[in-house]
């Protein structure tokens, strides 16, 4: 099942990425890099793209456009979605929740 704009809750999701995302990454323009890339940008960017930022192969050669779709796949299991990736985070098991975080991603990282 595909990204649902009309079942998101942004709001929602910046408490999701507060307390399972902000420990490893920024939002901020300025932002900078922490254990995980900055995500400001994010739509319409190429997995393993972000300067400064150390990725693996595997991120890298993935070559994915980060939209709606792929990151609600990616984010129910990264290491599924991109086999080798250093992200250790398990993935947001529920819908819901992928929905809501991608909702407040889009308003968070917008340029």
């Amino acid at each position: 099942m595909p990204f649902d704009a009309s079942k998101a809750n942004a709001t929602n999701g910046a408490k999701l990425f507060k307390t399972r995302c902000a420990q490893c990454h920024t939002c901020d323009k300025d932002g900078g890099n922490k254990v995980g890339p900055n995500l400001h940008g994010l739509f319409g960017r190429k997995s393993g793209q972000v300067s400064g930022f150390t990725y693996t192969a595997a991120n890298q050669n993935k070559g994915v456009i980060w939209k709606e779709d792929t990151l609600f796949d990616y984010l129910e299991n990264p290491k599924k979605y991109i086999p080798g990736t250093k992200m250790a985070f398990a993935g947001f098991k529920k819908e819901q929740d992928r929905n809501d975080v991608i909702a407040y991603l889009k308003e968070s990282t917008a340029k």
